[in-house]
């Protein structure tokens, strides 16, 4: 069987994503390009006996190597063995796609060319002839519609041989053109402009050969525009859109399948675990592991799952409608400010209701510097795993201004989410490129298949490679909690974890919680940050507590008859809810980022800035605080 290998290129929003999930299905690979955080989608098909493997090369409207995504394009193209380039064009803007193109055959890289939704050029009145415009090139030319050309394209890729075919006259009097232009004595800048008109000249010239328009007036996407992306509406629009993205994550959909997994793991399956475990008579340690330190801490991973699967097919459907562009041309003046772009704004949005997706969110961001930001920042925003930190202690601790204190902490993850992101751009981002170039492509039905595919592929990367990390730090809390010098303990105040807790302790010697208790709690919350509420019920001797937000009254009363109420004054308690609100992002957070971020070097330095920052922060409070005479 010979071997055949493809590789699809083009602009953004042309299709190609949705045409490589339709030659390929469920039949491929997603993972990094090398150092970077872009996905690598490779997809593998037998069909009439060629073995053929798809390259889905990321979006660019050039190859001028400049971002990320330019240098991933052109160093594959150069390096890589590929039998037939794919250049897909979004046939309703065939001048812009036309670009691409023209550079592509400059570089003497024969390429197929893919008229894509030829259904929504001819709505617009846009007619192309595709023996003209063959002949105007000098390359094949297919027309597609999306999802629907599967049988057209795979008889296209066995039945063209690519190097009979050559540029035509009219391009290659266009490449000569572009070499002499580039061996002149001209500045670099005005080479470069000489050679942007040059190419727009004979995309003038192709496009007057081949394609004729119609006037159809205003087309629906214009029309829907007018209402979502006006001055006046277009915000209200998209926090409606927002709100509804987030109730059916967090409140309508995802938390319930989340809790209802929850449930199930905290309780059937634990006790058949159980039930197995004291059927084979494993030993105490082995039961205590596996139960406490395994199904215990790898089912509050595995919780996440439901949010992540929900969250993703919102924000994909939401990009295969088209709107999630319009997103970024209504939030980029305001992002910009912040040392982001539009892009930006969704990812940061999600993090209020768990960082986790909000990280793995940051990757439709277009620029690495983007990327990068949006991930180290998003866990400085109130996670819905912080909340009960924060409503147990506003309640026992400022019960007449409970909310008002907890909206602080809202407020404060948001400033410190801004500067942060305003001094990484600056500092160690300062020489990494933020391009924003935006196109509004047209609002059509989402292909469910490209929808589903996403959607899968990005949670089972998080099932993959989370997970793994996960697992060990599970394994090693319960080691720390569960032992001391003397072997196995009952008493977690005898353990590892509770002489760790002594002393990370006494880094808060200043701050008012310099607390066994608060050290090991501070710990906890590096696992799971609503964990800190249990570990601290379970050492103030209260018991297992409620982690839900709602149940913080109840928790606090509680509370407030134990050893706790004497262990933080009022200051200090709000010194703890700043710490708590900014430092270290959880296992589950760290080890997303490691994965997005291809890497250790990222997570790690998250890890220190967070907890340094979180650190002076809540020394500021309280020392202040004391100064003031609170």
């Amino acid at each position: 069987m010979s071997a055949l290998a493809v590789a699809l290129t083009g602009n953004p929003n042309t299709g190609k994503s949705t045409i490589f999930n339709a030659l390929t299905g469920a039949q491929q690979k997603v993972g990094n390009w090398p150092g970077v955080t872009v996905d690598k989608k490779v997809g593998y098909i037998n069909y009439k006996d060629r073995a053929i493997s798809i390259v889905d090369l990321p979006g660019t409207y050039s190859i001028n190597a400049r971002s990320t995504e330019e240098k991933i394009v052109i160093d594959y193209l150069m390096d890589a063995d590929v039998d037939l380039i794919m250049d897909v064009v979004d046939s309703a803007n065939l001048e812009r796609n036309l670009f691409l193109a023209v550079q592509l055959l400059e570089m003497g890289m024969p390429i197929l060319i893919d008229l894509n939704m030829r259904d929504e050029a001819k709505k617009r009145g846009i007619h192309i002839d595709i023996a003209k415009l063959e002949e105007a090139i000098g390359m094949p030319v297919v027309e597609t519609v999306g999802r629907k050309s599967r049988e057209i394209l795979l008889d296209k890729f066995t039945n063209t041989v690519m190097r009979q075919y050559k540029a035509s006259d009219m391009v290659q009097a266009h490449i000569d053109h572009v070499k002499a232009i580039r061996e002149s004595d001209a500045s670099e800048a005005d080479i470069e402009e000489a050679v942007i008109t040059a190419r727009y000249d004979l995309i003038d010239r192709i496009v007057s050969k081949a394609v004729t328009k119609e006037h159809a007036g205003a087309d629906i996407s214009e029309k829907i525009d007018r209402l979502v992306a006006n001055g006046v509406l277009a915000l209200p629009i998209l926090l409606a859109i927002l709100y509804a993205v987030f109730q059916v994550t967090f409140n309508w959909i995802g938390q319930p399948l989340s809790d209802a997994l929850g449930d199930f793991i905290g309780g059937p399956f634990t006790e058949w675990v159980s039930g197995i475990l004291a059927a084979l008579d494993v030993e105490e340690w082995m039961q205590s592991l596996i139960l406490d330190g395994i199904v215990n801490g790898m089912g509050s991973v595995i919780t996440f799952v439901p949010l992540i699967f929900v969250l993703f097919f919102c924000l994909s459907f939401l990009d295969g409608t088209g709107y999630m562009a319009r997103v970024a041309f209504i939030m980029d003046p305001v992002m910009r400010r912040a040392g982001l772009t539009g892009k930006g704004v969704m990812p940061l949005i999600m993090g209020f209701g768990c960082a986790v997706p909000a990280i793995m969110g940051a990757r439709a961001l277009d620029s690495e510097k983007d990327r990068l930001t949006s991930i180290l920042v998003t866990p400085f925003l109130t996670c819905g795993a912080k909340l009960p930190i924060m409503a147990l202690f506003a309640a026992m601790f400022f019960p007449e201004n409970a909310a008002n204190v907890v909206f602080l902490m809202y407020i404060l993850g948001v400033v410190m989410a801004i500067a942060a992101a305003k001094i990484l751009g600056g500092t160690l981002f300062k020489d990494k490129g933020s391009t924003f170039l935006l196109e509004l492509p047209p609002y059509r039905v989402p292909d469910m298949q490209s929808v589903l595919l996403e959607t899968w592929e990005k949670g089972k990367g998080y099932l993959v490679k989370a997970g793994t990390i996960i697992f060990a730090g599970c394994v090693v809390i319960w080691f720390l909690s569960a032992y001391n010098m003397d072997g196995m303990t009952e008493e977690m105040g005898d353990s590892f974890l509770a002489s760790i807790g002594a002393g990370v302790s006494t880094l808060f010697a200043f701050h008012g919680f310099d607390t066994w208790e608060a050290g090991a709690a501070v710990i906890s919350g590096i696992l799971a940050k609503e964990s800190v509420v249990s570990t601290i019920g379970i050492l103030y001797g209260v018991g297992e507590v409620s982690t839900e937000a709602e149940d913080a009254l109840d928790t606090a009363s509680l509370l407030m008859q134990s050893g706790m109420a004497s262990a933080f004054t009022s200051l200090s308690a709000l010194a703890f809810m700043v710490f708590s609100q900014l430092y270290t992002p959880c296992v589950t957070a760290l080890g997303t980022i490691k994965k997005e971020a291809g890497g250790w070097k990222w997570p790690i330095f998250s890890a220190v800035y967070m907890f340094s920052v979180a650190w002076a922060i809540s020394l500021l409070v309280y020392q202040v605080g004391s100064a003031l005479g609170f």
